[in-house]
């Protein structure tokens, strides 16, 4: 089994965020970027198979600070050695698709193939309907009107539609695309240029581009691994049954999470693949590692907070939490194990607004007394 690490991106600690404006602190943000490296560093040499985080915009308050997916994923291969970036995930409908294929094979390259990427539909209206990609678009959210109806079905199409250009894009050297939301090139073709006909390709016999490609192509072939950011709804998982993305579900729930499993398999099947269960989805939680029965009331107490505070008014779950010792943590692990059979464990930790030395601590302690029981060390010092 891997184990992959997830932040929520905050910049400061609960009185911080208090006090307002934590976003905009510089010294806060400078000191968030080095609590991070730090928090790199030791995933990586403790064996730790992935760092990942969300992508979120105009964070003014300072509870998800992660606002560009690529950058912060080339910060977390240039303090690493072997461990991969995760991007968990770019919000798709915020974004021109085929740029967002460029980038991610171009940052691929860059970091040599340590890279795996997801991609998520977009929850926070504040951001997701100002950087909307294409006009009308807007967040998701919990859906008790009419309108509020047609805007989920419009996200989820522009969503959908990205998503298979971005896999055409890495797919081919030269393609076109002429869907209900995306034209590329743009009807009618875009002005050519000599150069294009000589040493390249897509331009026709009038010198009109009616085809284009990304450059550089992907590093890893024929491209990095693909994940479903966060999935809840059977929909959602039958889409990435469809197109060969791999659903990350926090949940405790495992009457729902065998459903999902079994979903995947079911709709994967329906579209002619056969994917082991094993690679349907995979699963995790929020660690709060400790022996101390006071102090794990106090932790969840500290994380409930930061939840409700943030996340409920959203219409966002608390996820599954690992609360516990290392054997109750490992014990609630292996029956979720034995129930599901997953090979990819996400773990989301108090990043932020917990103290470095309470992070460390649950990091190392995972690695050491907990994941061993379900994986070991490859050559390159990977748990697996």
């Amino acid at each position: 089994m891997k184990f992959n690490l997830m932040q929520t991106g905050v910049i400061g600690r609960r009185h911080e965020l208090e006090a307002g404006m934590a976003g905009q602190r510089p010294e806060l943000y400078q000191r968030f970027l080095a609590e991070v490296r730090e928090y790199v560093k030791l995933a990586d040499d403790l064996g730790y198979a992935g760092y990942c985080q969300p992508e979120h915009h105009l964070q003014i308050e300072g509870f998800e600070i992660n606002n560009h997916p690529g950058m912060f994923s080339l910060f977390v291969g240039l303090h690493s050695k072997r461990m991969k970036a995760g991007i968990m995930g770019y919000t798709l409908p915020t974004h021109n698709p085929v740029r967002i294929a460029e980038e991610i094979a171009t940052l691929d390259h860059m970091l040599g193939g340590r890279l795996f990427v997801g991609f998520t539909r977009g929850y926070h209206p504040r951001w997701v309907d100002s950087y909307a990609a294409v006009s009308g678009v807007r967040a998701t959210g919990p859906q008790n009107s009419k309108a509020r109806d047609a805007q989920d079905a419009l996200n989820r199409e522009v969503f959908e539609e990205s998503l298979q250009i971005v896999k055409k894009a890495w797919a081919s050297d030269v393609f076109s695309h002429q869907g209900k939301h995306w034209q590329f090139p743009p009807n009618g073709g875009s002005v050519g240029h000599p150069a294009y006909r000589e040493f390249g390709k897509g331009q026709d016999e009038d010198g009109i581009v009616r085809q284009i490609g990304i450059a550089p192509r992907c590093f890893q072939n024929p491209h990095p691994k693909i994940y479903g950011g966060f999935a809840a709804s059977m929909s959602t998982v039958d889409f990435w049954a469809r197109e060969g993305g791999k659903p990350i579900v926090l949940a405790e729930d495992l009457d729902f999470c065998e459903a999902v499993w079994n979903r995947y398999g079911e709709s994967a099947a329906k579209a002619g693949h056969e994917v082991p269960r094993e690679d349907r989805a995979a699963w995790g939680g929020f660690l709060i590692l400790t022996d101390d029965k006071r102090k794990a009331e106090a932790l969840m107490e500290e994380h409930k907070w930061f939840w409700d505070k943030w996340f409920i008014p959203f219409g966002q779950r608390m996820p599954n939490v690992l609360i516990g010792s290392a054997d109750e943590i490992a014990d609630k692990i292996g029956k979720a194990h034995d129930r599901l059979g997953f090979n990819e464990l996400f773990l989301m930790y108090g990043q932020g607004h917990l103290d470095p030395e309470q992070n460390c601590d649950e990091l190392e302690k995972f690695a050491r007394l907990v994941a061993p029981r379900f994986s070991s060390k490859d050559s390159e010092g990977t748990l697996v």
